[in-house]
């Protein structure tokens, strides 16, 4: 098919903290260098913002380093970290508060502000459109084009208007090339096309795999006698015990509002464990229940979290274009933080591209400096600083990785002699069903504890039920004849959105795929023991619709 095509100098796929800081900063130097230089952003959600979800407490020192006139300019940090404390909770009826000097220095967020991401994200794209980037919401980028000689061209939109065969309906409107002289991925955690590249260019060799984990989050309307705007809670341990860890978290935002939500490590091995019950029995324990009893629940999504580190940062360029944030893994899981990480390797990766534009460097090629510009950067000690805390956790447990973690950061500074590392793929974790007995989940009270189908409507989450599915299967039979003998199909119980069922017709068990459920968490092309499904991206503007997660 012959398509219609548009030029830019760079391309950025995704407007999330990262590609927005990304675009931000290449208009900067645009700016100051005098140099023209073409910048478009495309994003699948339906407007900017729709599909971020995060924590989220962040650290500002990025945002001053892009903006360092934020506050005149109304950037959305209302609310500072007031009162900062850690839980390990032991059981559905007891926590321990942990003294504060006992807790690892990157747990510790003075100076920092509980925001939503979302809507920092919404002032991002703002704040680039008046640099003047192009901003393109409610189109995905489906497939990545070459050049003959391998190098990255740019991006396909996805066709809309197909029904569920394939076929053209009258709404049709078939997909644009654009392309670039550089192509910036900023997908978020596991991006359909970053997962491509990573393969393609062989971009994670010598690295361990990427280790995720899946976290919820719900924003509830609380009675003001028990909101402290500013308080800050992490937990660890219950709920998640018996081969499973993560942890929790509870923010104190603006309006009366508290944020609660839990963090479920991908590598867990009961296969009978279902992350979205054990986050609704989460809520149930008396140090969060007290907080939220009486209130009302407004939203709720879920999201993976690449946490692998730098143990598992693969190279992030590649001819034509760099992989930046989340969509190479970025976060620092020992702070629970990945969006001043993200958008800084966004701002790296601005610098670069704009170095090799202004020095007219072919478009094309592989900008391996930015490797030396990442070292020479605050990031990467930080992310060396925590690589251990993951694979700690993961080998020695919640008690003794968190030891570990305290000593490495308070007592080493992160510089701890020795690098640990976790090898094995989460997917790889689960166990036979044999292994472990069923888990009973309580039903849904209704109150504090509520069923996937009514999340999900929270999410606002919509798709044409009349367009291809987007949630592939290599081979069909493999849920029936492979995961349901061995594991149950644990696809029924990871994902958050009730979007797999195994029903029964004709005496015959059958897999069944509600893709109008799906909130875009990733989980699903994650933690398939079988690896056998991919997720790729559906038309345009459908998924979740997050107001200010």
């Amino acid at each position: 098919m012959e398509r219609e095509s548009m030029e830019f100098d760079v391309m950025i796929v995704g407007a999330g903290p990262a590609g927005l800081a990304t675009a931000c900063r290449l208009m900067q130097i645009a700016q100051k260098t005098e140099q023209e230089i073409t910048v478009c952003v495309v994003e699948k959600g339906s407007e900017v913002g729709a599909h971020i979800l995060s924590g989220a407490v962040f650290e500002p020192k990025v945002l001053g380093e892009l903006f360092g006139d934020w506050k005149e300019r109304q950037a959305p940090l209302n609310t500072a970290v007031t009162d900062d404390e850690i839980y390990l909770l032991n059981s559905s009826d007891t926590g321990r508060l942990m003294p504060n000097a006992f807790v690892p220095k990157t747990m510790h967020n003075d100076g920092n502000y509980i925001i939503s991401v979302g809507n920092l994200s919404r002032w991002l794209a703002a704040q680039a459109e008046e640099l003047g980037v192009e901003i393109f919401p409610g189109f995905a980028a489906s497939e990545i084009l070459y050049h003959d000689d391998n190098s990255v061209k740019g991006i396909l939109i996805g066709d809309m208007g197909l029904d569920v065969d394939g076929q053209q309906k009258d709404s049709y409107m078939p997909g644009m090339e654009l392309h670039a002289k550089y192509t910036v991925f900023s997908e978020g955690c596991r991006g359909h096309l970053g997962k491509q590249l990573i393969n393609q260019f062989k971009l994670d060799n010598g690295k361990t795999p990427q280790h995720y984990g899946l976290g919820f989050k719900e924003i509830w309307k609380v009675p003001a006698e028990q909101h402290q705007q500013g308080k800050v809670v992490h937990t660890g341990g219950w709920p998640l015990t018996e081969g499973a860890s993560g942890g929790g978290f509870l923010y104190h935002m603006e309006d009366n509002q508290v944020v609660v939500g839990l963090i479920v490590d991908l590598n867990y091995q009961n296969p009978h464990l279902s992350p979205f019950d054990e986050f609704q029995r989460y809520k149930t324990h008396p140090v969060i229940a007290k907080y939220l009893q009486g209130g009302e629940r407004i939203s709720y999504g879920a999201r993976a979290i690449a946490k692998g580190g730098l143990n598992s940062l693969p190279k992030m360029s590649f001819p034509g274009g760099l992989l930046v944030g989340c969509d190479a893994g970025t976060l620092n899981f020992a702070k629970i933080k990945g969006t001043h990480t993200a958008m800084k390797s966004g701002m790296l990766a601005a610098e670069t591209i704009a170095e090799a534009l202004i020095a007219g460097v072919e478009g094309g090629k592989d900008l391996d400096c930015f490797q030396k510009r990442f070292e020479e950067s605050w990031l990467y000690p930080e992310l060396r600083s925590s690589r251990n805390f993951g694979p700690a956790l993961h080998k020695f447990g919640t008690l003794l990785g968190g030891a570990f973690n305290y000593i490495d950061q308070n007592w080493f500074g992160g510089n701890f002699p020795i690098t640990l590392r976790d090898e094995k793929p989460d997917y790889a974790q689960m166990a036979e069903t044999s292994a472990y007995k069923v888990i009973e989940y309580p039903k849904p009270d209704g109150k504090l504890t509520f069923d996937k189908l009514s999340s999900v409507y929270l999410s606002n989450t919509f798709h044409e039920e009349d367009q291809p599915c987007h949630l592939h299967l290599k081979d069909k039979n493999i849920p029936i004849q492979v995961n349901l003998t061995k594991f149950d199909e644990p696809a029924q119980r990871y994902c958050p959105a009730g979007v797999y069922e195994v029903v029964e017709e004709a005496g015959e068990k059958k897999f069944v795929i509600n893709g109008q459920n799906c909130i875009h968490c990733k989980t699903c092309d994650i933690k398939d023991p079988s690896q056998n499904i991919t997720w790729i991206t559906p038309e345009g503007g459908g998924g979740p619709n997050y107001p200010n997660m």
